[in-house]
């Protein structure tokens, strides 16, 4: 393990080391302690194990020669990590399980495919199966294994089986989302599964935390302080298992008695500190990390459920009571154990009454195991949670339910809807508003009463005095709230009265609309009766007249053809007349010419009084 962390070049002589001590087998014969040999004394065992688990931490040649050794001599071989689960389940020392705990929790951290890999054996089996002899699991794979511990206890009251298998499962989980969401899919079948679809394991897990408050020992005596550390460790699954995995919390929320039960268990006074302190910290994960929008299942449900059960101020006041406890306070990164004596090494004896010894020093309700399984890691992990659990639940707590932004699809009138409904769905609007209101107001009063009780019950009078000058502001505050809130339904009010005139408005204009509307309807009727009556003439016409109508073209030729026929007739007998009058003219000439006038001065002037040319005169002469 190496000394101080101060010298940064030691971290790579303790990796060369560890693969130098591979290299010449020592890991072959650290197995062979801690696991294979049964005449090795518990110490021993012990020991070698926490060699085991130091050899494989943070070195990934060892982590995978390990996940393939395979132990035994053939045909009864099987993985060297299924050999150390089975003493994890079955042994009857607590520090061999604490030593072979070591050796999963080196096996996980910072080792997401072996994460993955433990993971991926994780199959449920059948009820049988799962409920099969202890002997049985020799045949087991790892999964299954580890299934079968998680709810062997169930039938017989023993539920310390099932918190070391959860100690292990809690490892395979840590900090690995992929493998939460894997683990969150699993089913278990009851003992009836005619009575109901199979159960989560999550659930499962959750009922055996139930569970584990009142188990009895075998005298019917209840053995709360014999099995102390079983719900720590299940309750250390669980905040492990929520971590930043939104999806499990909707699993644990999907059950409405999960979060009843964890309120009551923060408020328990019988439950040690640890307890309620662990209870709490998971009450706020359901917040953190709670990303659902549906109702009764949100962040702000729970957020309401605690102040409504249990008080925000004393529901905080949990968080500090665990972080004064002695597991959270005297935390150190590594455990150093006490060289092994020839006595120790004789006896198991020995080593059992140094936790014993130590917890008499400690002073607490909590077990000694809990010191070696709330390892420096979580321990850090749930003092982070603390602040952000604090700093959402303020902020949660501190805002409505609902937004109570103006929204102005709520102020339109919808189509259709009637004046009446439309001014009713206004007053609803802003008597909500109001709701959400005095829903604050009435928050805000209750973290004043909060805060006040908690600065009255210190018996310092200057603490008092600072307690009332506390008050008084919250007072302050709370006026001021209330001024703003009646301002903004006095603005509400006004804007209101708008939408009224605006709506008055609109129905005039509509009415007018709806007047000109009218008066384009008659326009069109009267057009439509028009065209019937068209349509109706012309359809008599069709039925009194011709079946075709006249061709235009050919009536204007035949009258054409009538017309030149009558203007030739006409010019026919006009040159008719002409050459009468021709002829007569001849004869009364060729007369004057026997009577001896002089013809052409008798007939000079006659074109002129006629009007024709002198030429055509001539052409008639």
């Amino acid at each position: 393990m190496g000394g101080s962390e101060s010298d940064p070049g030691k971290d790579t002589n303790k990796l060369t080391n560890r693969t130098v001590l591979v290299q010449n087998k020592v890991f072959d014969y650290l197995l062979l302690l801690g696991v294979e040999s049964q005449w090795a004394p518990i110490p021993v065992r012990c020991v070698a194990l926490r060699c085991t688990g130091d050899l494989i931490f943070g070195h990934p040649k060892n982590l995978d020669a390990l996940a393939s050794k395979v132990l035994g001599e053939e045909p009864q071989v099987e993985p060297a990590l299924n050999s150390i689960l089975r003493i994890i389940l079955r042994t009857s020392s607590v520090q061999e399980f604490i030593e072979a705990d070591h050796v999963f929790k080196s096996f996980c951290e910072r080792n997401s495919d072996g994460q993955t890999m433990l993971a991926s054996t994780l199959i449920p089996q059948p009820y049988s199966m799962t409920h099969a002899p202890s002997e049985e699991d020799v045949k087991m794979s790892f999964g299954s294994m580890l299934l079968h511990g998680l709810t062997s206890g169930e039938s017989d009251g023993d539920l310390e089986t099932c918190c070391r298998a959860a100690s292990v499962l809690s490892h395979i989980l840590r900090d690995n989302v992929q493998c939460k969401e894997r683990v969150l899919h699993i089913e278990l079948e009851s003992a009836t599964p005619s009575l109901g679809p199979p159960e989560p394991l999550m659930h499962r897990m959750v009922k055996y935390l139930a569970l584990a408050s009142n188990v009895k020992n075998k005298d019917g005596k209840s053995s709360t302080r014999e099995n102390s550390y079983v719900q720590p460790i299940i309750l250390k699954l669980l905040v492990t298992w929520l971590a930043d995995c939104p999806n499990a919390i909707q699993c644990f929320l999907a059950s409405r008695p999960h979060l009843t039960y964890l309120l009551e268990l923060v408020s328990n006074p019988s439950a040690t500190v640890c307890i309620r302190g662990l209870a709490a910290v998971l009450l706020g994960e359901c917040v953190i990390y709670n990303k659902s929008g549906e109702s009764g299942k949100d962040a702000f449900t729970v957020v309401d459920a605690i102040s409504q059960k249990i008080g925000l101020t004393s529901y905080f006041l949990k968080f500090d009571e665990m972080m004064k406890s002695f597991l959270f306070s005297s935390v150190k990164p590594t455990k150093l154990h006490k060289p092994l004596t020839r006595s120790a090494a004789a006896s198991m004896a020995e080593i059992e009454d140094v936790d014993e010894l130590d917890a008499s020093d400690q002073k607490n309700d909590d077990h000694p195991i809990l010191s070696s399984v709330f390892d420096s890691h979580f321990v850090n992990f749930v003092k982070m949670l603390e602040g952000n659990i604090r700093e959402t639940i303020v902020d949660v707590y501190s805002r409505p339910k609902s937004e109570v932004a103006v929204v102005p699809a709520e102020l339109e009138q919808k189509s259709g809807e009637s004046e009446k409904d439309y001014i009713e769905r206004l007053k609803s609007f802003v008597q909500k508003q109001c709701s959400e209101i005095q829903n604050l107001l009435g928050r805000n009063a209750t973290l004043a009463e909060n805060l006040a009780k908690t600065g009255g019950s210190v018996s310092s009078q200057p603490e008092q005095r600072t307690s009332g000058g506390l008050d008084r502001v919250q007072a302050e505050t709370l006026r001021r709230d209330i001024q703003e809130a009646s301002q903004r339904i006095d603005m509400l009010k006004a804007e209101k009265a708008k939408i009224e005139s605006e709506a008055s408005m609109y129905q005039n204009l509509a009415g007018k609309m709806e007047s000109d509307l009218k008066s384009l309807s008659d326009a069109y009727n009267s057009l439509e009766q028009a065209n019937f009556h068209l349509e109706k003439e012309v359809k008599a016409l069709k039925r009194g007249g011709a079946s075709t109508p006249p061709d235009v073209e050919a009536i204007k030729a035949e009258a054409r053809e009538e017309a030149l026929k009558e203007s030739e007739a006409e010019l026919n007998d006009l040159l008719v007349c002409l050459g009468q009058e021709q002829s007569r003219v001849e004869k009364l000439s060729a007369r004057l010419l026997e009577l001896g006038e002089d013809v052409d001065k008798l007939l000079e002037g006659v074109g002129d009084d006629m009007g024709l040319p002198e030429d055509s005169e001539k052409e008639e002469d």
